[in-house]
């Protein structure tokens, strides 16, 4: 049974994520972060993204309901982070079917992020192999893509994780594959979008300590607790709304070995 140490860093240490994300989603992402033990802050104009992400401990950049204000300050905070070595994550929502987000989100990427989390149809077209799902819903299988990953990975630096049914977490020579969650998480507006700011979240915990934790284990244990608690509330309601608030509630009361009980975790070279 995995047991998650970096989940421990996290709750002890509360990073401070900034996150330029989508509007639907503002809400529930800050929930969560402060559900798992972290601190949110939703700075995203222009001139502040990029000071407040010299002093964050990590970035998320979601491409969910992207302006030309917001796409300004997404490019600015990135280079920011660039600056200061914060870890940043990318979730580019609904890549290759759209144009304008499409060129932004291989702009960004340049900027080298930490982790590039997103389905298995905007992984595939960010790897110029695909184009998109059917919006920010994938029609590709997670399977599919790990050449696609794979090849992200090695010409980014990034760590790639591709959502499904099992999520997979994708790295130079390592993929692991992350098991556990319920259908009805679908259901759930922000559940993917939250996962982007608690990755986020987790890399800027391990990333200054005294301790040694690769950012490809931060990336697994994210999606392991989110997963993990998905598997939880389910154990006590499939309906969406009631699910939505179980959701929140089991991603406050998980501890790291409980998650480990929660989810399967396999190893593959």
């Amino acid at each position: 049974m995995t047991t998650f140490p970096e989940l421990h860093l996290l709750r002890e240490r509360a990073p401070l994520v900034q996150c330029l994300t989508n509007t639907v989603v503002q809400q529930i992402t800050a929930n969560v972060l402060l559900a798992v033990g972290a601190a949110p802050a939703m700075v995203a104009h222009p001139v502040e993204a990029p000071e407040f992400a010299r002093v964050a401990d990590g970035v998320l950049v979601n491409l969910g309901t992207i302006s030309d204000a917001t796409a300004d300050a997404m490019r600015a905070a990135v280079a920011a982070a660039g600056e200061t070595e914060t870890p940043w994550v990318l979730d580019p929502v609904a890549v290759g079917g759209l144009s304008v987000r499409t060129r932004l989100a291989h702009e960004l990427v340049e900027g080298r992020p930490s982790a590039i989390r997103g389905n298995a149809s905007e992984i595939l077209a960010l790897a110029g192999a695909g184009s998109g799902g059917r919006g920010v819903d994938a029609t590709d299988a997670v399977e599919t893509v790990l050449d696609s990953a794979r090849a992200l990975a090695e010409r980014t630096g990034a760590v790639v994780a591709v959502s499904g049914p099992s999520d997979a977490i994708v790295s130079l020579g390592r993929v692991s594959q992350v098991t556990g969650g319920h259908p009805v998480m679908q259901q759930v507006i922000g559940t993917g979008c939250s996962l982007g700011a608690v990755t986020a979240a987790a890399l800027g915990a391990v990333r200054f300590g005294v301790e040694v934790h690769s950012d490809h284990d931060a990336v697994l244990a994210a999606h392991a607790l989110l997963s993990a608690a998905g598997t939880l509330a389910a154990e006590t309601t499939v309906r969406p709304g009631s699910f939505s608030v179980a959701w929140m509630d089991a991603l406050h009361e998980l501890t790291p070995e409980r998650v480990g009980e929660l989810v399967t975790v396999e190893e593959h070279a």
